[in-house]
């Protein structure tokens, strides 16, 4: 058996600062020390997928990250393995929990087919696995070749683990105090006639601060933000769709000199409403989330998407964004980003749909733009 706290020093000892992950019984300990330690920044997210794309965000920041989580729901993070980890070639640690292992310990019967295709799974995604090792003196080899294909081939590693192999560890966290939200203040609604979205885009590029990293989401947004001014702060993302906010929050831990300015939209900010509520408990200050709705599912048909029954805003607001503002016009758009902060800062501003779909699609490769994008923001 591996003792929690060895593994997390050994993780340090490699460079490894930020984890993030899902509970899993056979992981508590681990998830109990990585919540204690001192050296580690530990960000427990809503799902599998927002929890890979955190780790994604940290590893652009220059900070190795770890995501761990129940094999049960890898199926949640497939999406942003695939167009996320794969695309952008960012290297992720893995550390994934085995329920349902054949031949191994009798388990619940919903985790019967997961564990059979677990490793299968993995090896589909073109993700090197293997056993979580059972001896602490096996720690640091197994994080070394773990490091080393990472370095190599700027793609994820997954750790498989057993039940039993992780024992030890930090107690149980103080659970944390029920927030009445008395002092959180929904703005209200105003009405005004939604901006034009290539407008609202470069009202946001207008208002952003030449330190700024800017995260688009998936879509016309990155495409549109890209032909309106391709500049090396910024990042397009492809596919991963609702994953924008939760790289944003892993860039904003790892750099917090800089702001990160997310720019979402409606549709994505649904898909993965949970972040929402995970950036505002981790609360990075430097962090501006910019949510374009124009109420449909611009580039895939223009479906409608349900905003118009959801106050977005409101839900920013409950889940306890600190500064929540509501934007009608290009000039009160930049200068809402310009002035942002400390936050994090949620601005809503209604637009349009797209009128015209002839955008470029950006001629610099996924990963090239990651590196550049490492690369102008420099060593920490």
């Amino acid at each position: 058996m591996v003792r929690a706290e060895n593994f997390i020093a050994a993780l340090e000892r490699a460079g490894f600062g930020l984890i993030s992950g899902v509970p899993c019984s056979y992981l508590t300990a681990l998830i109990n020390t990585a919540i204690a330690a001192e050296g580690t920044r530990y960000v427990g997210s809503a799902n599998e997928g927002d929890a890979l794309a955190v780790a994604c965000g940290a590893d652009l920041g220059g900070v190795r990250g770890v995501t761990i989580f129940q094999n049960s729901g890898l199926g949640n993070a497939v999406n942003p393995f695939t167009s996320l980890t794969a695309s952008f070639r960012i290297p992720v640690l893995i550390v994934c929990s085995w329920r349902g292992q054949p031949g191994g310990a009798a388990d619940e019967p919903q985790h019967d087919m997961m564990g059979r295709i677990t490793p299968g799974l993995f090896e589909m995604m073109d993700i090197p696995w293997e056993a979580f090792p059972a001896e602490e003196s096996d720690l640091d080899a197994a994080i070394g070749r773990a490091v080393a294909h990472m370095d190599r081939n700027r793609t994820p590693y997954a750790l498989i683990v057993s039940k039993g192999t992780i024992g030890g560890g930090a107690p149980a966290p103080e659970t944390a105090p029920i927030a009445d939200g008395s002092d959180r203040t929904i703005p209200a609604s105003v009405k005004a006639e939604p901006l034009d979205p290539d407008a609202a885009l470069a009202a946001i590029q207008k208002g952003a601060r030449e330190d700024d990293v800017v995260v688009a989401t998936t879509g016309f947004t990155g495409r549109a933000l890209y032909a309106l001014e391709d500049r090396p702060n910024q990042i397009y993302m492809v596919g991963s769709m609702g994953c924008a906010s939760s790289m944003g929050l892993g860039l904003a831990i790892a750099r917090p000199e800089r702001r990160t300015v997310v720019i979402d939209g409606d549709g994505a900010m649904l898909m993965r409403m949970g972040a929402a509520a995970t950036i505002a408990h981790q609360a990075p200050e430097n962090l501006v989330h910019v949510l374009l709705d124009n109420g449909v599912h611009d580039s895939t048909g223009a479906q409608s998407t349900i905003s118009s029954w959801v106050d977005l805003s409101a839900i920013a607001a409950v889940c306890g964004y600190p500064v929540v503002q509501r934007v009608c016009t290009e000039a009160e758009l930049a200068d809402t980003v310009a002035e942002a902060g400390p936050g994090p800062t949620f601005i809503h501003v209604r637009t349009t749909p797209r009128t015209h779909h002839d955008l470029p699609r950006p001629t610099i490769k996924p990963h090239e733009v990651a590196d550049r994008l490492r690369d102008w923001l420099g060593p920490r």
